[in-house]
């Protein structure tokens, strides 16, 4: 969140227009907004082969005005992963037009559908030349298992870091020595500890989806990545009432679809960082619920 923060202080003011492509972690949105500019949010769509982007409307929502695009993939909360052929083509058109590429990337090393067990993301850094206008956040909490410790980085042209760096001064100094230590050893020495954590959540993933799937009026696809599933819920209209009344009743905790836009509402986002035995308790209480709940309108 910090390196988010930082990057857009970097990059945007008051007035100025960026994009984002949505449902999304609602900080991406707001903080442009906390900074004065103008936000014009891009819908991912969902459909049989799950969350897709409608390539041609992001680039014709870009035009020369816009100062920055903040894209998330693997993305929270869909788990929907920007191929390649499309960075090509988003990148090619921010480069003609001066257009910013904010990528936040912190899922990207948990991602399913790679050779190898623990393949990255396809990354806009991949394809980036030195002066590039793409800025790259990322964290240690996820792929590390550092969550809490609040240590992240940023890889950003060589002209904007020394502006990065003033920034860090006013915001936090710097992150604790030993934290940073911490971070050394992850890099050195973590890919056992990914590879591990990513075949843990493939499967996590896989399980639950096999799950969801059984239970009537539930539509849910596989995510490529991150570690949610992001499913919708025949007959939910307010994803945030639903979740309260699913707490209460249940004793099962999902995050509303509302809290990631307005394109989020009517899904429900579960996180699958979890044992097998924990999700399958969740689907029984998922499944328990959603019975009273026909029954009770059935009356």
């Amino acid at each position: 969140m910090s390196a988010l923060m930082l990057a857009t202080q970097a990059l945007v003011g008051p007035g100025d227009r960026v994009v984002a492509v949505t449902p999304l972690w609602p900080n991406l949105v707001e903080i442009p907004k906390i900074l004065g500019a103008e936000v014009t949010c891009v819908e991912l769509l969902f459909g049989r082969a799950g969350w897709t982007l409608d390539l041609d409307r992001l680039l014709h929502a870009l035009p020369p005005s816009t100062r920055a695009v903040y894209i998330n993939s693997p993305n929270n909360p869909t788990g929907w992963t920007l191929g390649a052929t499309d960075q090509q083509a988003i990148l090619a058109h921010c480069r003609r037009h001066g257009i910013w590429i904010v990528a936040d990337d912190a899922y990207e090393r948990l991602y399913f559908e790679g050779a190898g067990v623990a393949a990255a993301a396809p990354s806009f850094l991949d394809l980036a030349e030195p002066d590039d206008r793409i800025v790259s956040t990322n964290t240690f909490s996820k792929t590390w298992l550092m969550t809490g410790w609040r240590l992240g980085w940023i890889v950003a042209p060589p002209e904007l870091v020394p502006d990065l760096g003033k920034l860090i001064e006013y915001n936090t100094s710097c992150a604790p020595v030993f934290i940073q230590r911490a971070g050394v050893v992850a890099v050195n020495e973590g890919d056992v500890v990914i590879a591990h954590t990513a075949d843990r959540l493939r499967r996590a993933r896989d399980f639950l989806q096999a799950r969801l799937q059984r239970l009537p009026g539930i539509e849910a696809v596989a995510a490529p990545g991150a570690m949610y599933a992001f499913f919708r819920v025949e007959g939910v209209v307010d994803s945030l009432a639903f979740c309260k009344q699913l707490v209460a009743d249940a004793g099962l905790g999902l995050a509303p679809g509302i809290a990631f836009g307005p394109e989020g509402e009517g899904f429900l986002r579960w996180c699958f960082a979890a044992s097998e035995a924990r999700l399958a308790d969740g689907v029984e209480r998922l499944q328990r619920y959603l019975t009273r709940r026909e029954r009770a309108r059935a009356m």
